[in-house]
């Protein structure tokens, strides 16, 4: 992180050591005194940003903007992000079906909305959160400034046939306080469909996109026919890997090693997903979006090498 900033100062990003050493003083005093021991802070099913008297989302993202080139960051589909907007005021509701690339990701999505005009969104956005993200000691802190759905993913339920039961037991109770939420309408949710962060191809070094669950889509289609209330899904590709990149292999545990890098990011909303697909072929739905990401994903990676260029 301290590299980062620096490499941030270098290109003209205001940001002092002094303010770096904060910056991570606080990370760490965060992580020991809410990530570890008798305090550790405890996530219910569905938990509200704290915003007061400590503002936990506004830190998150002051924590990770300065390592966001933003001279070469790339944010596309404004007009579709309009429009998503004008639905949740008119009280439907909206999902992200997106990839995920990042730890950092939500405050990737918070400050691509905020150029692109909806910052207000990006901070009252739900994420449909594994198990990772509030349980490790030092994302507990980031995860407590952010509007979430708590889960167990299907890459990590299994990895202790002792708590499956239980684990799934909580899925199904989060999907009802979930379905709860889209019931009362203006609800949006961000949702990584594939159950986890993409991986880099040690052979090619290049990141290819996990490809969606359908049995993940197909759920929250359901939940949003059961909420009695319009649900609409937009695609969103994000490019962020190289922010605070995963770890090569999932690892079931927390702790992972973190490297944050100056880089730039990018954020594509593409238009609508199309209701297409009954019961006998629902998978052309999750393909559609899945394609739509793809394209998307390779239009901001061209985008984003274009404008390095340019420099």
């Amino acid at each position: 992180y301290v590299t980062a900033m620096d490499n941030a100062n270098k290109d003209g990003v205001e940001i002092s050591p002094e303010d770096t050493a904060k910056k991570v003083g606080a990370a760490l005093e965060f992580g020991l005194k809410f990530g570890m021991g008798e305090k550790k802070y405890k996530f219910g099913l569905a938990h509200d940003a704290m915003r007061e008297p400590f503002d936990y989302y506004a830190w998150g993202c002051d924590f990770f903007r300065p390592a966001m080139n933003m001279k070469q960051s790339v944010f596309l589909g404004e007009d579709n992000l309009k429009k998503a907007m004008e639905q949740l005021e008119a009280g439907e509701n909206v999902v992200f079906l997106a990839n995920h690339q990042s730890e950092a990701d939500p405050q990737v999505v918070s400050i691509a909305f905020e150029e692109m005009g909806f910052a207000q969104l990006g901070a009252d956005l739900r994420y449909v959160a594994g198990h990772k993200v509030t349980t490790d000691a030092l994302a507990i802190p980031f995860s407590m400034g952010r509007n979430l759905l708590c889960i167990h993913s299907k890459k990590h339920i299994n990895a202790d046939p002792e708590t499956k039961g239980e684990k799934s037991k909580q899925n199904m109770m989060t999907m009802s306080s979930m379905l709860d939420k889209l019931k009362v309408g203006g609800t949006a949710l961000w949702v990584a469909p594939s159950g986890g962060r993409d991986r880099r191809d040690v052979e090619t070094k290049e990141v290819p996109l996990a490809k969606f669950d359908q049995k993940t889509v197909d759920m929250f289609r359901l939940m949003g026919s059961k909420s009695k209330k319009p649900t609409h899904f937009y695609p969103m590709a994000m490019v962020s890997y190289e922010l605070c990149p995963p770890p090569d292999t999932i690892e079931a545990g927390v702790g992972e090693q973190r490297n944050v890098r100056y880089v730039p990011i990018g954020v594509s909303v593409g238009k609508e997903v199309e209701n297409t697909g009954g019961k006998e072929s629902r998978h052309l739905f999750t393909d559609h979006a899945m394609e739509a990401v793809e394209e998307d994903y390779q239009t901001l990676l061209k985008s984003i090498e274009e404008k390095a260029g340019e420099q």
